[in-house]
């Protein structure tokens, strides 16, 4: 009945002189109807608190936003309310789009699936959850495809490092690339080498992954943040260099977004060398920390195969900065 009803208000619309935008929403309704069974799946995949989540992220969007000041409310001229957000949401979004891609594709489609799905919302989450099974006894034989999925998972977040600085300061990218090309690739070669050897696919349990939005979350991000971006800006005037990669090794241990936000702008004013070099190496301290969590807490096989492919990563990386 809505689509005969659209049909008509369509149609009037054309009448009216609009037949692109007729034609163009002709073609969505027509989508829609034929995805109709699939749509009707994923919905009905869907909680109480993934709509709330949707809700938060529109409020965050339409609501606070707009009302946010667009200028610099620090005396080091350093932060700015409506950027800070902006950034704020971009993190949101790829999380939220991880998380999407999660609930359409299944955690038990196979453990590299999900680790290539769930890097997308949390690569940490990621590694916290496969090691913690590769201690379970059915998991034992399962070593290669845990080991794969846990290197797909940083792969993935290698990748949105790169999307993130794209989308603040693409100018940065050609010197990010150097470094960032050789670790994704690696990495992205130790997965597949673990995969192939992983035999017969083995069904992974759910990563324990939530709903990646929520406004307390954005807040305690947008305060991160500005504190990484405030101690740059007092590192950059009084520690040029070694300062900033001192913050950038700090930084890593803990979130990788907010120093690669603040280094793509800082590099908007600053040396690119500088702002790649101090992304490549809070991207490296991150994932020392991420191969300690599967050393404390993955079983030996899993150790052994995470830890060749973290050399090889710091291989990549290390030797980039020192080449660049």
């Amino acid at each position: 009945e809505l689509a005969a009803v659209a049909t008509f208000l369509l149609g009037a619309l054309a009448v009216l002189g609009q037949r692109e935008l007729a034609v163009g929403i002709g073609v969505t309704v027509a989508a829609v109807l034929a995805y109709k069974q699939p749509l009707h799946g994923f919905v009905g995949r869907l909680g109480s608190d993934d709509v709330y989540a949707v809700l938060r992220l529109l409020i965050a969007t339409f609501i606070i936003l707009p009302i946010l000041p667009n200028a610099t409310i620090d005396p080091w001229d350093a932060l700015n309310p409506q950027s800070l957000w902006l950034l704020v949401l971009l993190i949101a979004g790829l999380s939220l789009v991880g998380y999407v891609l999660t609930r359409l594709l299944g955690a038990h489609r196979g453990i590299p699936l999900t680790g290539l799905s769930g890097g997308l919302v949390s690569s940490t989450a990621v590694t916290l959850s496969f090691a913690r099974q590769s201690r379970e006894l059915h998991y034992a034989a399962a070593n290669s495809a845990i080991a794969s999925g846990i290197l797909l998972a940083w792969t993935v977040s290698f990748v949105r490092v790169l999307v993130e600085v794209l989308v603040v300061n693409r100018a940065l990218l050609p010197s990010l690339l150097p470094a960032m090309i050789p670790m994704t690739v690696v990495c992205a070669a130790f997965a597949a080498w673990h995969q192939r050897r992983a035999g017969q696919e083995i069904q992974a349990q759910d990563v324990p992954l939530r709903n990646p939005f929520s406004l307390t979350s954005a807040i305690k991000f947008a305060a991160l943040f500005a504190a990484v971006l405030l101690v740059v800006k007092l590192a950059q005037a009084h520690a040029p260099e070694t300062g900033l990669y001192l913050v950038a090794a700090l930084a890593g241990t803990t979130d990788v977004d907010a120093i690669t936000l603040s280094m793509a702008q800082y590099a908007r004013t600053g040396n690119p060398d500088v702002a790649s070099h101090a992304i490549t190496i809070a991207v490296l301290s991150n994932t020392i920390i991420k191969t300690g969590m599967v050393t404390a807490l993955g079983s030996p096989a899993l150790r052994g195969s995470v830890l060749v492919a973290t050399v090889g990563i710091l291989v990549a990386g290390v030797g980039a900065i020192l080449l660049t």
